[in-house]
Formats: C-alpha cells, sequence, structure tokens
C-alpha cells in the first residue's frame, strides 16, 4: 500500500533560495529548542503528580485526570484565536508570551498548593503552548516542501523531545530524591534561558494575515478561501488524517502518559522498588527513565523517520507498521511478564508513539494546501489537542470500571480501527488514481 506523493508540490517560501532555506532550516531548529525548554515543568508533571498527588495539596485521584487535561482544553477555543494572533503580531512577541507564561506556570507548580490554584496554573500553560505549538508548525511549513517536510517536522518533534526528556528526569529521579517543589522551582528558573534565546533568534517582523481559522482570515474570510478550505476539509484523506489526530492524541498523549507511573508501579517487584547499579529506584524513578530513554531517541530517530517517509513510497506504509506496532505493545502492557520482558514491550510502545507522532505531523502538513494551510494546521492541532484533553479523563475515569488491562486493550483496539480505515481508505485512493 504505497502513498503516492502529490503530483503538485507545494513549494515553501524557502526552497527556491538555498540560503533562505538554510535560514528557514535554523528558524525551525531555534523554534523547538525555545519550544523543549519551555516543556521541562509540564512534562515533569506528569510523571511527579499521578504518585505525588498528595504533597500538591489534592484531595482526589479524579483532581489529577482534571490538572492533567485543563492545558488542553484551554486550547481547543485559543488555538483558532493564537493563529489569527500570528498574523498580526511578530513570531517573537507570542514566542516571548509563551516562555513567560511557562516559567509563571512551572513556578507555581512549586511555590502554590491546592486544586484551585493548579488549575489556574495548568491554564496558563494551555495558553503558553498554543502560541509555541502553533507558531512551531507555521515556521515548519513556510520552510519545508514536499522533498524535506517529514525530515523537517522529525527533526521538530525530536528538539522538542529534549524538553521532555529532561523535564521527566528531573521529575522521575530528582523528585524522588529533592521533593517535587524544589525540582519545579528549578525547572522553572532554567525556562528563563528561553527569553534570551527567542529576542535574538526569533523574527520580529509582524506575519502576513493568513486564514488562520476554518472560518476566517484577517481581513473577514473571502469566499473563494472558504471554499478552499471547505474542499479540503471534505476530502477523505484530509479527514482520516483528522481522526487518526483525534485517536493517537487520545492514547499516548492522554491515556498511556497520564497512567505510565501506575503502570509501571503495578508492574514493579513486590518490595515496590527496582534495584539498579546498586541504587533503588521508586515507580515515578523508573517511569521518568522509561520516558526519558524515549526521549534520547527522539532526536535522532525522528528525522530519519521523517526522512524515510519522504521518499519515493510515501508515509502510508511506515504509519501502519507503526500502528501495528503500538497495537501489539499496548495489548501487551498489563500482562505479567517478567520485568525485563515487561520493560522490552515498554520500549516498543515507546518506539511506536516516536515515529506516529512525526507521521501523523507529516500527513498533516501534507494534507494542507495553499491558502488553506494555516487553517488545516490549526484544525489539526485543536483537533489533537482534543484528544489529549479527553485522554487523562477518560483514562483515571475508567481505570476503575475497567482496570489497567481493560484501558490498555480499549487502546489497542483503537489502534487497530485505524488501521482498517486507512487500509480502507488506501485501497479506495489507489482505484481513483488511473495506473500510468
Amino acid at each position: 500500500m504505497n502513498d503516492p506523493q502529490p503530483t503538485h508540490r507545494q513549494p515553501g517560501p524557502f526552497a527556491s533560495d538555498p540560503h533562505a532555506s538554510a535560514n528557514g532550516r535554523v528558524q525551525v531548529r531555534i523554534i523547538a529548542w525555545i519550544t523543549a525548554i519551555s516543556l521541562l515543568g509540564d512534562s515533569m508533571l506528569y510523571i511527579v503528580l499521578p504518585v505525588y498527588w498528595q504533597h500538591f495539596g489534592l484531595d482526589a485521584l479524579w483532581q489529577v485526570g482534571v490538572l492533567l487535561s485543563i492545558n488542553r482544553f484551554v486550547r481547543l477555543p485559543l488555538n483558532p484565536l493564537v493563529g489569527w494572533l500570528y498574523g498580526r503580531i511578530s513570531k517573537r512577541s507570542g514566542v516571548l508570551i509563551a516562555i513567560s507564561l511557562a516559567f509563571l506556570t512551572t513556578a507555581a507548580y512549586g511555590a502554590l498548593s491546592g486544586f484551585a490554584a493548579l488549575l489556574l496554573a495548568r491554564a496558563l500553560w494551555g495558553a503558553a503552548w498554543s502560541l509555541l505549538r502553533i507558531g512551531g508548525y507555521l515556521t515548519v511549513l513556510e520552510a519545508s516542501d514536499d522533498s524535506n517536510r517529514g525530515r523537517l517536522l522529525g527533526s521538530y518533534n525530536g528538539i522538542i523531545g529534549v524538553g521532555s526528556l529532561i523535564g521527566m528526569l528531573a521529575g522521575g529521579v530528582l523528585a524522588d530524591a529533592l521533593g517535587a517543589r524544589i525540582v519545579a522551582l528549578l525547572l522553572a528558573a532554567a525556562i528563563l534561558v528561553g527569553l534570551p534565546l527567542a529576542w535574538r533568534h526569533v523574527p520580529a517582523a509582524a506575519g502576513k494575515a493568513t486564514a488562520a481559522s476554518p472560518g476566517g482570515s484577517a481581513s473577514g474570510t473571502p469566499p473563494a478561501a472558504s471554499r478552499r478550505f471547505a474542499a479540503l476539509a471534505s476530502s477523505g484523506r484530509s479527514r482520516l488524517v483528522l481522526a487518526s489526530g483525534l485517536v493517537t492524541a487520545v492514547v499516548f498523549f492522554g491515556v498511556y502518559a497520564g497512567t505510565m507511573s501506575p503502570m509501571i508501579e503495578a508492574h514493579m517487584p513486590a518490595s515496590g522498588t527496582l534495584l539498579l547499579f546498586g541504587a533503588a529506584l521508586g515507580a515515578a524513578s523508573v517511569a521518568g527513565i522509561a520516558q526519558a530513554i524515549r526521549w534520547a531517541w527522539s532526536p535522532f530517530l525522528s528525522p530519519r523517520i521523517g526522512t524515510w517517509s519522504d521518499g519515493p513510497r510515501g508515509r502510508l506504509p511506515l504509519f501502519l507498521g507503526s500502528l501495528s506496532l503500538a497495537a501489539v505493545a499496548l495489548a501487551l502492557l498489563p500482562l505479567k511478564l517478567p520485568f525485563a520482558a515487561w520493560l522490552a514491550v515498554l520500549f516498543a510502545a515507546q518506539l511506536a508513539n516516536t515515529a506516529i507522532v512525526t507521521l501523523n505531523d507529516a500527513l498533516a502538513a501534507d494534507a494542507a494546501a495553499g491558502e488553506s494551510r494555516v487553517a488545516y494546521m490549526t484544525t489539526y492541532t485543536t483537533v489533537v489537542d482534543v484528544g489529549a484533553a479527553l485522554g487523562p479523563l477518560a483514562g483515571f475515569a475508567l481505570i476503575g470500571p475497567l482496570g489497567l488491562g481493560g484501558l490498555y486493550s480499549l487502546c489497542a483496539a483503537l489502534m487497530l480501527l485505524l488501521i482498517a480505515a486507512w487500509a480502507i481508505e488506501s485501497r479506495a485512493r489507489s482505484k481513483r488514481t488511473p495506473m500510468v
């Protein structure tokens, strides 16, 4: 099932000039590094909150699910606004605002206590992430064409992975030794490094007024632009990309990330600790290390996966293979395997996650077209946020009636449904495409 490349290439504004193209690649890397630094506190929280929730002044486990989800719900109305905003302010202004919000929210994790205070901090982080993520996607779209889009998105996602790597390592390892609140304050101080980086390297010129939401542009919605977006959104491939973003976000950004620590805790030895090189590690430490290994290989694997998908066979074979690996790993994770074998299954799930994120982003960028690019990518970002917001809530709500085994089996079934949907779409697409 090959994934034919588009007949009409869509070069970005940097594509025709080698010097401008190199400058575009630098801009992608810079905004990726800024995003990585800003992610430190958020990544730390995913590891420590499910284990140390009482230390943060919480009263019930359901509050953990709400706190890990609220930032995504906030982004749903904010994403179109942020896309519109980037047509009126410079990327530098947007990124500086995002870094400032990331610093304040991460510091709040260390300084504040109680559900209400943390809820406000997580909502502010949602605004910061909208500014960072949409700014990053727009930078990649401007710098890429069909020949390098996968590689640039892989590089972008890989660099962001470094921030998650450091945040999860700090959350998993240092929180056990120093306490979660001290770690949060240290990471907040580190986020300030992004301010001079953004001031020096992110463009200060205001962006062009481009359609930033399905229903509008900077100066109103021309009927032709509305028709172009409607035609794009009605495409079977475009809708399936959005559905894949929704489902994989529910599974990996929501359920998987939110229940990682409880899953590891359930598979720990009877003593509750794991001896590694003479050190006794708790569930939070093991979860931090496991996630950190995934983010450690992401800067190397994500660009390679993206480059492979730019080749003549296209992205779909790699995407289907990644979904298949995810389905098998998710089905095996709840089983009582020997701990070493269980860790191997966990890393297989991590590998599938790395590939799926890069390939789904690249498929979305492929589906975006012409003046509807910003509108489609903003829609895609919002759909992914819906899935990521529903994931933790669904995960913590379903653990009770289904248990971890039932929850992960459900996630595996969702992966199989996606495989079937893509197989059907690909077969229908090949029948519509005349043989040459």
